[in-house]
């Protein structure tokens, strides 16, 4: 056997079983660290004041990954389709930071301001982030319309650059004077998230499809793989220090709000696949699309900017979790629907 197909056995071994290894990755980081502080401070590239860390560039072969595995018809789709991808992109900017104002108000009867305001800065992050890449894959396992996922994600991604400092600016959150995450968002999406996306598609068209597609396999293998390793590495820079300092009903808090806001992220999508009056094809892509954050963005930046606020990273790392069950639920009753009108379309768990 050779390297790459153990690479690629590999890789789909996560990519089918990436809910419960996210889980591990997680105890692991707050029981072992070291390794995953290792893969943070790691510095590749250090020259005129810019910096290229492991884990940045991680991210980036994530993304090309992701925009490798486009086909040039899914933007054919999308040109064709402008309503529901306008409409989407529009709800996932705005939808979230409703949330996060009407939360912003209800934890002002929270005993600890600081906590609150940690909590709100971590949910903002989240808020901030482009549509995962994974939407994509969850909404082609659930039968939804490919095209449309992707024109969400390279969207939501291109105008990351204005929306990421506009969320921030919108819900006005920050924490005894710290920065707050939109001060470098912008050069930092520009740089690990647009860049890598557009060389893949680039890279891409000079390959063809037919050629790309035959890397489909080790795309998804390499795509989980680095995810995981994102998970871990980010979460030991938080994890150790909740673990060591529990704070049970902050938790609970913090797991409450993440699932509170993913799920109105979904029924966001619902919400506007109704107003469009989009097919069934559609919905099911706006209902992933608008529920899944770019988890591995939000995980390297809440872990960059927000390495002194392990409580702030933490409510990333909770809804990177949450956003997989709730997908994986969402799914789920997807396919029952499917079964029960014969379309049987079948549920397999996708990489984030």
């Amino acid at each position: 056997m050779t390297l790459i197909s153990r690479l690629t056995s590999a890789g789909a071994f996560a990519h089918r079983h990436l809910l419960p290894l996210v889980v591990v990755a997680y105890v692991l980081a707050a029981l072992f660290p070291a390794p995953g502080l290792w893969v943070r401070g790691c510095v590749l590239v250090s020259a005129g004041g810019a910096t290229l860390t492991l884990s940045t560039t991680l991210l980036a072969v994530l993304l090309f990954a992701a925009s490798l595995g486009a086909s040039a018809n899914d933007f054919g789709g999308v040109i064709r389709r402008p309503v529901a991808v306008l409409a989407g992109l529009a709800a996932n900017l705005f939808v979230p930071v409703a949330f996060l104002l009407l939360l912003r108000f209800v934890l002002r009867v929270w005993h600890d301001g600081r906590e609150a305001d940690c909590l709100l800065l971590g949910l903002a992050v989240v808020a901030a982030m482009p549509v995962a890449g994974s939407s994509a894959a969850w909404s082609s396992s659930a039968g939804g319309n490919v095209a449309l996922s992707m024109g969400l994600v390279l969207g939501s991604t291109l105008l990351s650059p204005l929306t990421t400092p506009l969320v921030f600016a919108l819900t006005g959150v920050s924490v005894g004077g710290t920065a707050e995450p939109g001060d470098g968002a912008s050069g930092f999406l520009l740089v690990v998230v647009v860049v890598p996306s557009v060389a893949g598609l680039l890279v891409r068209r000079v390959m063809g499809d037919e050629r790309a597609a035959r890397l489909k396999p080790m795309l998804k293998g390499v795509t989980a793989v680095v995810l995981l390793v994102l998970c871990y590495s980010n979460a030991a820079v938080a994890l150790p220090q909740v673990v060591a300092n529990p704070d049970w009903d902050f938790l609970a808090l913090t797991v409450a709000t993440a699932a509170g806001l993913c799920v109105t992220a979904f029924a966001a999508g619902w919400g506007v696949a109704w107003a469009v009056r989009a097919n069934d094809a559609d919905r099911r892509a706006l209902l992933f699309g608008l529920g899944m954050s770019n988890n591995g963005t939000g995980l390297v930046l809440a872990a960059t900017v927000l390495s002194s606020l392990p409580w702030a990273v933490c409510a990333v790392l909770t809804y990177n979790l949450v956003q997989h069950v709730v997908a994986g639920g969402v799914s789920r009753l997807v396919s029952m629907r499917s079964d029960e009108s014969g379309k049987g379309f079948t549920r397999r768990p996708p990489v984030g």
